[in-house]
């Protein structure tokens, strides 16, 4: 059964005044995890995804990846206040929201969705929106006006990320489809990862890509931020279950197997390529295991999210190699292979391991109405292909908008050799 659509559909019935469950009981027990879960996920940008890719980039740019992590926070949650939960949640069509929930109109502290405050399970859905801009950061790092990526977050909010949070979750077409997305492989990691290779593309490769070298100036930094968004992974994947019970649970523990089989895939595939495995391998493996396992956390079980693991650290990896020495794309953090790729293939595997007749390697079941693997993963190329078309077409055309708006997305080449943080705010991150 697909729990996390069924779920948001009780959920947008409840938000209508009138309905039955609109007076569900409140539950303590639920309450309290998803307020933790929503933490959690906040945990991951801010600190951790600031500080896996502030660490990253070089020295003279590590306060401008910063900023842009905690500015994006900012925005997108007023941005989520006035209009983005009612565009994504509010009960509109099948492919938008309407204005019934703008500045959160009608929401009272006792309110509920389902049987946890709707102020709650807004907020949760808020963090959501929060990551997915500041993912596309690492696409365009180093390179882009901090003017460019407020204005481009601001729309591709817009444009991009309600739309498809309510063809997925929200009640729209795709969710009635029966595509699997538990936590977000296709409303986030699809999205983000396809956004950042348009950016990348459009904006061109950073001054000296590819002959000049441009490594990490800080790997403490990176893992440290590393090990916060596994913690905070937990929130992602496990809150989406929307309740503290087996589902949750489950999300978890195949969460953690498939972030530890996706580091030791990618760290044997480096130490046999290039004869010895790197921190940077292992921390990236992670979080390709965890982007893989995103979109089917809540249907699989830990026998699945072994072989989703594995097959997200290889994957992933060949992806990486191939844009960087193949291609010589210049996706400065390596978004697109990583949370692109491996939210297309854990989307898809979802279609597979969610099967109940798999044995050991077994999951939850399909979708309501779904009977077979082949009609299940139908659905999951469906809901591939139309979230990457639609977010490349979108974001190619926000790019340019933006452009216009700020004369230019990049810094000038003098700004880049000198650095963002000194010529955009005028700090150091470092005075030794």
């Amino acid at each position: 059964m697909n729990k996390r659509p069924v779920a948001f559909g009780l959920i947008t019935l409840a938000l209508l005044p009138g309905t039955a469950l609109a007076q569900a009981e409140l539950s303590g027990a639920n309450t309290a995890w998803i307020m933790t879960a929503t933490a959690l996920v906040l945990f991951m940008t801010l600190p951790g995804l600031s500080l896996f890719y502030g660490g990253l980039v070089r020295s003279k740019n590590i306060l401008s990846i910063l900023m842009q992590c905690f500015a994006i926070a900012c925005i997108a949650s007023l941005i989520w206040l006035v209009a983005g939960y009612s565009l994504s949640f509010g009960e509109g069509n099948a492919w938008i929201g309407d204005a019934s929930r703008i500045l959160f109109s009608g929401m009272e502290s006792d309110s509920l969705s389902g049987d946890i405050p709707e102020s709650l399970f807004s907020l949760f859905q808020m963090t959501f929106a929060v990551i997915t801009p500041a993912l596309i950061v690492g696409a365009f790092a180093e390179r882009m006006k901090f003017s460019a990526v407020l204005i481009f977050s601001t729309l591709w909010l817009f444009g991009v990320y309600f739309p498809i949070c309510h063809w997925v979750w929200g009640g729209g077409w795709l969710g009635a489809m029966g595509v699997l997305d538990f936590a977000g492989g296709i409303v986030v990691h699809i999205t983000a990862g396809v956004a950042a290779l348009v950016a990348a593309l459009v904006l061109g490769p950073r001054d000296g890509f590819p002959k000049t070298a441009m490594p990490p100036h800080n790997m403490t930094m990176t893992v440290t931020g590393a090990g916060m968004l596994w913690v905070g992974w937990f929130g992602f994947n496990g809150g989406s279950a929307l309740a503290a019970n087996g589902d949750a649970s489950m999300a978890m523990l195949v969460t953690h197997i498939s972030a530890a089989a996706g580091s030791l895939a990618w760290m044997t595939m480096e130490w046999v390529k290039f004869g010895r495995p790197s921190v940077l391998g292992i921390v990236t493996g992670m979080v390709a295991g965890l982007g893989t396992i995103t979109p089917a956390s809540g249907f699989v079980g830990p026998g699945g999210a072994l072989i989703i693991g594995v097959s997200a650290g290889i994957v992933c990896f060949y992806a990486t190699q191939a844009m960087k020495r193949v291609f010589k794309i210049d996706d400065s953090l390596d978004v697109f292979p990583v949370h692109g790729v491996g939210g297309m293939l854990g989307t898809l595997l979802a279609g597979v391991f969610a099967s109940t007749q798999l044995g050991v390697f077994s999951g939850q079941g399909f979708a309501e109405g779904i009977e077979t693997m082949g009609q299940q993963f139908g659905v999951q190329v469906v809901g591939v292909v139309v979230a990457t078309v639609y977010t490349g077409v979108v974001t190619f055309i926000l790019l340019k908008v933006t452009g216009v708006l700020t004369s230019g997305l990049r810094v000038t080449r003098e700004e880049e050799l000198i650095g963002l943080d000194i010529t955009h705010h005028e700090e150091e991150g470092y005075k030794l």
